[in-house]
Order: C-alpha cells, then structure tokens, then sequence
C-alpha cells in the first residue's frame, strides 16, 4: 500500500468499504428504523462512491495514470455497485419484480466486458479503461440505487410535511422514482455494454 499512489488507494478504500454499504443496506429493522437506515445506507454508498469521483479526478489532474490503477478502479466499481444492488434486492420486497431485471442486465454487462477487456489485454496488450460512456453508465447505476434508498425517505417526509394532501402518503409505495431510474440505468448499461463489444470485437479471433 506504501507503494501505492493517492489514487490507487482510495480504489482500494472503495473495495473495503463495500462490505459496509452492503451492511448499512441490510441494517435489520429490529436494529433501527426503516427510514433512518435507509439515510445511513445512502451517505455510507454515496461516501463509497465519492472516492470514485475522486480518484480518477486526482490520477488525471497529476498524471498518476497508472495500469494498475485501470484495472483496480472499475473492478472496485464492479464490486460497490452490484454488490449494492445486491443488497438492495435482497432487502426490498416491493422493488424485486422490475428491479430483477436491472439488475440482471447489469451482472451481464459486466461479465461481458470483462471477458473481452480480458482477450483484449491477451491478444493486443491492451489495458481497456473505462469510457466516458462507461462513467456515464456508472453515475445513472449510482444514481437509481441512492433514489431507491431515498425515495421512501423523501415521500414519508412530504406526507407528514403536508398531511392533507393524499397523494404524498400514496406515493410512498409505488416506487415512480426507482422505476424511473432503474430504467434509465438499464438503458445506460445495455448502451455501453454494446459499446465496448463494438470497439473490442476486433480483437476477438473466431479462428482460435
């Protein structure tokens, strides 16, 4: 770790902060209110993916570029983002018969591209970073999972702000915003999953 640059440790940080996103989401309710654990578990997640920002905002302002560090911070992404909405999954019975589906595609996604950033890096030594398109993928994937924490949080506080409109208290249960979201992710995802098999074909051999 000694060894390491600034950026690169906090791609590491990220990975050991997983396991405690993935706790702040399952907090049991016998442990502490719904609503407050979903806060917790949402500025736990966003604090997991500040680094992200971070990092590669310092490795590209200095220089600190490195082989490892294209390697280390998508697989930390990986590891964050399916993880949490693992957890989400898990958690949330009223999510799981349109989130499924994300989620699906998101796990898909990634085996994808990690087998041809694989062949790739054997075939042509390249070291595949990700793409604008890639980040893109990742904020909206950052967005939905923080709104499906939230979104119950933000609907309770509207009804009792305003207690005579009906509509707050209702809304509370549908998920509009999740669904919205999830499919935004969705579509982000599937975009540049097809992206990258579209630039990295090439170095695929159907011969061998």
């Amino acid at each position: 770790m000694s060894k390491m640059n600034l950026p690169n440790k906090l791609s590491i940080l990220r990975l050991c902060l997983v396991p405690i996103c993935i706790f702040a989401v399952l907090l049991p309710a016998a442990w502490v209110n719904p609503y407050v654990s979903g806060v917790i578990a949402a500025v736990v997640f966003i604090f997991t993916a500040f680094t992200d920002m971070l990092d590669g905002k310092i490795a590209r302002k200095y220089g600190l570029i490195t082989d490892f560090g294209k390697f280390i911070d998508p697989l930390a992404d990986k590891f964050m983002v399916i993880g949490t909405m693992l957890a989400l999954f898990y958690r949330f019975d009223d999510i799981r018969a349109w989130f499924f589906w994300g989620l699906l595609i998101v796990i898909f996604r990634e085996f994808a591209v990690t087998s041809i950033r694989l062949v790739a890096s054997k075939n042509a030594g390249l070291v595949v970073a990700a793409s604008w398109l890639g980040k893109i993928k990742t904020v909206t994937q950052i967005i939905c999972i923080c709104t499906i924490l939230l979104e119950p949080v933000l609907f309770k506080l509207l009804s009792l702000a305003f207690s005579d409109v009906a509509i707050f208290a209702s809304l509370e249960g549908w998920r509009i915003l999740g669904i919205i979201t999830t499919v935004l992710m969705t579509f982000f995802t599937l975009w540049s999953g097809i992206d990258y098999l579209k630039s990295y074909w090439k170095y695929l051999d159907t011969e061998k």
